[in-house]
Order: structure tokens, then C-alpha cells, then sequence
């Protein structure tokens, strides 16, 4: 293991943090601030892989794909996940260097789109459950099950919605890659969104899947596979609660692995909220890793430091 590195999975409130300031200038407002933060560990002396989400983004390519449709086909899923990557690690990358610029800080950083294998059998497929894109009247949601076998939910009463699988990530297939870079020195950005989601095929091809991969589970089997003992979440919240958002909530500062799995156990963390991050911390620790951070992108060097923010050890 390595004690000098860390992966830093940044949430996506790192790129939208006011639902009515979501343009591309707006976002990269929004990257910029994250980038000071960031720029302050690397100062530090923290060698780090960087992730992000992309949720929000996707699903805007999706709805612009949408309102097209007249005109051009749809947008595959898998080229939203490469396309979102790319973009939003152009401006990671853009905004960290001119950081470092400011900060005398002598530092690479390389950008990897990446892929991430997953189960052709996983569960999920079976019974997909992420809601992506946008809500949709009757008629337009029968015909896109009929023409292009999307699966199609009602979304209590405001419309239909397409959801697809959310399987488990097996393998991050530039890993070797990402090693190489990172152990010349570079500050390397991978596994966006949680990679773009692919199987091997009967013939052991590498074929893409209607599906998304949530990016901290994603980031911990990353920090396992690269050997790094430390993963930083970085989220809306300064920290993990106990009764989150209740009268009686109670912070949690510093936490064991068993303590933690017990808090899931007993319901604490919400779905598609607290929940996600901090499986995906267990599965880290379970796995060789030996602390997790969750905490705000300003409070991430104090957080890193056991300053703020919720500490997990194994």
C-alpha cells in the first residue's frame, strides 16, 4: 500500500451546485472552486487519482438528444458516459493546471476515458432500476420499449421514465495504464461516472451495455486494484449522520469498519444518497484498504489531516 496516495472521488456537487445555474460556464465556475481545494492536498504532498459523476450530465446530452430526435438519432448511453468524461475532465484538468500555475506547484496530470467491466449476468440486468433521461408521455414511452426495447417505469404520476441496470464493477480495463501514469508522477483523472460499462461477449469481445456503474464503487475497487490506502468521497455534506436530517441527528467523525457496516445495517444511510458511499467504503476496506473520507470539497485537506469530515478505518 501506498501511504502518500489517495483517490478522490469528486460528487457532483463539485459541478452543479444551483439547479438554475447548470451551464457549461456555470459548471466549470463550479470546477474552478473544487480545483483550489484539490490544488491544497496535491500541495500537501498527496499523490492522487481523481474521479467524478456525471449523472447530471448525461442526462442533459440525453434530453438535447431527445429534443433532436426529429432531426438525428439518439445518443447511445455508452457515448454519453465517454462523452461526459471527456468534457468534464478537459475542465478538471484545465482548471487544476492554471491552480498550479498560481501555487508554483510542478505537477502532470493526464486524462484517462475509461472503461469498466461488468457481469453480463449481474443481477441488475434483470431488474434495472436507475432512472436516466427524461420523463415522457405514454404514447413516446410504448413506443421506445417497441422500437428500441428501452425498459420503462411510471414515475408516480409525473410520467414515464427509461431505467436501466446499475451493475456491479469487476474490472477498470486501463488500469495498466493508469498505474504507468501515476507511477511517473502524474496526477491522474479516471473512472468518470463510474467508467462506461462493458462485457465480454461470447466471442470475448468487449461490447457496451445499456447501463450506468456507480462511481464510488467504482473508485474503491480502483484505489483496491492500484494498491492506495486511501479513499476521499467528497459530497454535499461536511459529513456522515446518524438520523440525517432528524431533530436527534449525530455526526460521525471517526469510525470503524464494523461500526459503520452496523450504522448500514440498521438503516442510517438514505438510497441514492448516503447509502451508495458508504457500501462502497466498506467494500474498500473489506478489500485491503485502510481509511475512507467522506467530506466537502472545501474541507478536504482538514478532512485528510482528521480535522473534519467522517473518518473509516478498518
Amino acid at each position: 500500500m501506498k501511504s502518500n496516495l489517495a483517490v478522490l472521488a469528486i460528487g457532483g456537487n463539485s459541478l452543479i451546485k444551483d439547479k438554475n445555474r447548470i451551464s457549461l460556464s456555470f459548471q466549470y465556475d463550479a470546477v474552478k472552486e473544487t480545483a483550489k481545494y484539490i490544488a491544497e492536498l496535491i500541495k500537501d504532498g498527496l499523490q492522487l487519482v481523481i474521479s467524478h459523476g456525471n449523472g447530471p450530465q448525461v442526462g442533459f446530452i440525453l434530453r438535447r438528444s431527445e429534443i433532436a430526435e426529429h432531426e438525428l438519432p439518439l445518443i447511445p448511453l455508452d457515448i454519453c458516459g465517454a462523452d461526459t468524461q471527456g468534457a468534464i475532465k478537459y475542465m478538471i484538468e484545465k482548471a487544476l493546471l492554471n491552480e498550479f500555475g498560481r501555487g508554483g506547484i510542478d505537477r502532470k496530470i493526464a486524462a484517462v476515458v475509461t472503461q469498466t467491466l461488468v457481469d453480463k449476468d449481474d443481477p441488475s440486468f434483470r431488474e434495472p432500476n436507475k432512472p436516466i433521461g427524461s420523463f415522457m408521455e405514454e404514447g413516446e414511452a410504448k413506443t421506445h420499449r417497441t422500437e428500441l426495447g428501452w425498459d420503462i417505469v411510471e414515475d408516480a404520476g409525473r410520467g414515464y421514465r427509461r431505467v436501466v441496470a446499475s451493475p456491479k464493477p469487476l474490472e477498470i480495463l486501463e488500469l495498466d495504464a493508469i498505474r504507468l501514469l501515476m507511477d511517473n508522477g502524474y496526477i491522474v483523472l479516471a473512472a468518470g461516472g463510474g467508467g462506461v460499462p462493458v462485457i465480454r461477449n461470447e466471442k470475448g469481445e468487449i461490447e457496451s451495455v445499456e447501463a450506468v456503474i456507480d462511481k464510488d464503487l467504482a473508485s474503491a475497487l480502483l484505489a483496491n486494484k492500484l494498491g492506495i490506502d486511501t479513499l476521499v468521497i467528497s459530497t454535499a455534506v461536511d459529513m456522515a449522520y446518524l438520523n440525517f436530517d432528524e431533530e436527534d441527528q449525530k455526526p460521525l467523525k471517526k469510525v470503524s469498519l464494523e461500526e459503520i457496516k452496523g450504522y448500514l445495517e440498521e438503516g442510517h444511510f438514505k438510497p441514492g444518497s448516503m447509502k451508495p458511499k458508504i457500501e462502497a467504503i466498506i467494500q474498500f476496506l473489506e478489500n485491503g484498504g485502510k481509511k475512507a473520507i467522506i467530506t466537502t470539497p472545501e474541507n478536504l485537506l482538514r478532512a485528510y489531516r482528521g480535522d473534519a469530515g467522517t473518518t473509516v478505518t478498518r
